[in-house]
């Protein structure tokens, strides 16, 4: 295969940089319009419905986003797996691989979204939501639990897509269901025209057919197109997880979607710590934190896309190439975050502002958070970077110890020993000393090079064998895809 497939593009031929920027690009441009869905959506909802709506979806988004960290590693563990198999020229296996991913996907979705209608009630008492959000929260949460199958499910495929080399589909879905949500929320919470007014029910609403349509547009865009991935006939039948799939999703998925809860549960130990400084900083926090997801996204898109560049290489046993995807990937993702630096540090003031309004005590705190802490995205970058190539092979496991170990140890550990001189200086320098521990472990073990010796992800089934000593007579191998 060379270049584009239908859909799916070889990342093991051609100039990597421009091939790397190209497919990381609308990953980031995802990320970007993800976030900005969820912001816009929590003004709808705190303008038109006020405090206690937007204090309901904030603890139902919790929850969701405990969901979305397991598929994510689930997701993930499909990409590195569908993408090794892409580089061997080997399109069976990445369409067992896909299959399985979204099998399996479905019976989870589908799991959560009975538990969830049923749990909800104690899920909420479990995070202790205020009794005044209680009722709405309840509504919102199960709309949204009836939504998750359609939800996770375009998730998994998304990037599965990916793995095969498309990140152009997975934005153009996602660009579908952002422009459905927005148009859709605002209506049918106020109940514009013959529309009558669902409240917070209607926010969820409008989430839900989002997802569902978006998730109906991508299935028959994958068939229209003829897709790489696509499944049909006998094939369909890998939509039952086999065995070996599963081992490899659960064995790899688990400590990736962990990595997200990880760092979840670190950010709300730092809300916590935050909070006993008081309503100023905590505000102050508030608004820094929410410019600061902005600064994490080119490090979660670049990583993303230099580890299902790098998987298709490692399938294809293209190890010339795994340096300079690596230093290529540092090299841009060093690039964009130091641009949006300069930018967030050089106009502060009116970007706070959005946040504070003119409260200058809390953009003045805001601001020295910024300063202390925004530069150490560049080393968590690096850091996403280096585990993404690993992940590429399969190792998973070094990078959750090390991301445990450095935002519980290291970063509470600075933190406890820094506050008596540095007071709340020290939650904020804890971000680069953390930072700073995690990227020295993660090249110790890249530098190492232990990692390489790791076996494939992709389980290589008997008569795939047999059909491999046949494709190598085929300049194309197996991978053009059957009619």
């Amino acid at each position: 295969m060379s270049g584009q497939s239908k859909g799916g593009k070889d990342l093991t031929q051609g100039p990597i940089a421009s091939t790397l920027l190209l497919f990381a690009i609308p990953t980031l441009a995802s990320n970007i319009l993800q976030s900005l869905n969820g912001s816009i959506n929590a003004i709808w909802v705190g303008r038109f419905l006020g405090a206690q709506a937007l204090a309901a979806t904030a603890n139902a988004n919790i929850i969701m986003f405990l969901m979305f960290s397991v598929v994510f590693g689930f997701g993930m563990a499909s990409t590195v797996m569908i993408a090794q198999a892409i580089g061997r020229r080997d399109l069976d296996a990445a369409r067992r691989a896909f299959g399985s991913a979204v099998g399996f996907c479905s019976m989870l979705g589908l799991g959560v979204a009975i538990a969830g209608w049923i749990g909800a009630p104690a899920l909420l008492r479990l995070l202790a939501t205020p009794a005044e959000a209680f009722p709405l929260a309840l509504v919102y949460l199960r709309v949204i639990f009836i939504a998750m199958p359609a939800t996770l499910l375009s998730v998994m495929m998304m990037m599965g897509l990916r793995g095969a080399g498309d990140a152009r589909t997975p934005l153009i879905f996602m660009i579908v269901s952002v422009a459905i949500d927005l148009i859709l929320n605002p209506v049918l919470i106020l109940g514009l025209g013959p529309i009558p007014a669902f409240g917070i029910a209607g926010s969820a609403a409008a989430t839900a057919a989002a997802g569902f349509v978006s998730l109906i547009g991508l299935v028959s865009f994958t068939y229209a197109k003829d897709l790489p991935l696509r499944l049909r006939g006998a094939e369909l039948r890998y939509l039952w997880p086999a065995a070996d799939e599963m081992r490899v999703l659960v064995g790899k998925g688990l400590p990736m979607g962990l990595q997200m809860i990880v760092m979840s549960a670190s950010g709300l130990v730092m809300i916590g710590l935050v909070n006993r400084e008081g309503l100023l900083v905590t505000a102050a926090y508030g608004a820094a934190q929410q410019i600061w997801t902005y600064l994490q996204m080119p490090a979660m898109a670049m990583g993303a896309a230099v580890s299902a560049m790098a998987a298709q290489n490692v399938g294809a046993g293209r190890w010339d190439r795994i340096s300079r995807i690596t230093g290529y990937g540092i090299g841009y993702l060093l690039a964009i975050t130091s641009a949006m630096i300069a930018i967030i540090l050089l106009f502060h003031a009116p970007l706070l502002s959005l946040f504070l309004g003119s409260n200058q005590a809390a953009i003045d705190a805001a601001w020295n958070m910024q300063l202390l802490a925004s530069w150490s995205f560049l080393i968590f970058g690096i850091t996403m970077i280096l585990f993404g190539v690993m992940r590429a092979n399969g190792v998973v496991v070094a990078p959750l110890l090390i991301l445990t170990f450095t935002l519980f140890g290291v970063r509470l550990g600075f933190y406890e020993l820094g506050y008596p001189s540095l007071g709340a200086n020290a939650l904020w320098l804890s971000f680069p000393v953390g930072s700073g521990v995690a990227l020295l472990l993660a090249w110790a073990v890249y530098a190492q090079g232990g990692w390489r010796k790791a076996k494939l992800m992709v389980p290589v089934h008997e008569e795939e064998c047999r059909e491999a000593v046949h494709s190598e007579a085929e300049p194309a191998g197996r991978i053009a895809p059957a009619g």
